[in-house]
């Protein structure tokens, strides 16, 4: 099973690739270097199988690599950075 996360910024989200099938997504707002995520979705098909986790870890690799940070204001994503605090220091606010 090959996994892959991309940007589609057209759509404003990040997409998850299971074996070249949209499985999920987490989507945000543009805030200049800070994406303010606001909801994750996973398809049923693929729950229970990581998607969500490897979803989360693309996303906030990608981020990272671009010199960004994140505003978790989706709780998927909030508790996935609570389980893993080298995400930590990506997470910023809007204040």
């Amino acid at each position: 099973m090959s996994m892959l996360v991309e940007d589609n910024p057209a759509k404003h989200r990040f997409e998850i690739l299971v074996d070249n099938a949209l499985a999920g997504f987490t989507t945000y707002l543009p805030r200049g270097e800070v994406l303010v995520f606001s909801h994750t979705e996973v398809d049923s098909a693929f729950q229970n199988m990581g998607v969500g986790s490897a979803l989360m870890r693309g996303t906030l690799d990608q981020v990272r690599a671009q010199g960004g940070r994140v505003v978790p204001q989706c709780t998927f994503m909030a508790a996935f950075i609570e389980r893993h605090p080298e995400y930590a220091d990506l997470v910023t606010s809007l204040g």
